[in-house]
């Protein structure tokens, strides 16, 4: 059983932003989030699935369309099914949006950042 129950992980990529907005904005409100560099540890499609639950999302709505990865994939078809696309953000997580926070059961957005409040 796991003492602290509020634990906080922010699924980071530190050349974004708005990936460090979010992480800036979480530790000067006293969250000790754990960093997860999704690019070198993506997360599994089991994990990617429990994700777009949280946020109420589509697997195309959590998607970076504008990657070139997206198009050079031809992730714009629209006859592709989820696990398809799940699958595409497993094995190439530069097209998962980002930052994600999950926290209290919940996931964030980090766009902008101050989403991400209302979970914590």
């Amino acid at each position: 059983m796991k003492v602290n129950s509020l634990k906080v992980q922010i699924l980071h990529n530190p050349r974004c932003s708005k990936s460090r907005a979010t992480l800036q904005l979480l530790e000067e409100n006293g969250v000790e989030a754990e960093v997860v560099l999704y690019l070198e540890t993506p997360p599994t499609p089991d994990e990617i699935r429990a994700i777009l639950k949280k946020l109420g999302l589509k697997p195309r709505e959590l998607m970076r369309t504008g990657q070139p990865e997206y198009q050079q994939m031809g992730l714009a078809d629209e006859q592709l099914s989820d696990a398809a696309l799940i699958e595409a953000m497993h094995r190439t997580p530069i097209l998962i949006e980002r930052p994600i926070v999950l926290a209290n059961g919940k996931a964030a957005i980090g766009r902008p950042p101050e989403s991400v409040l209302a979970i914590i």
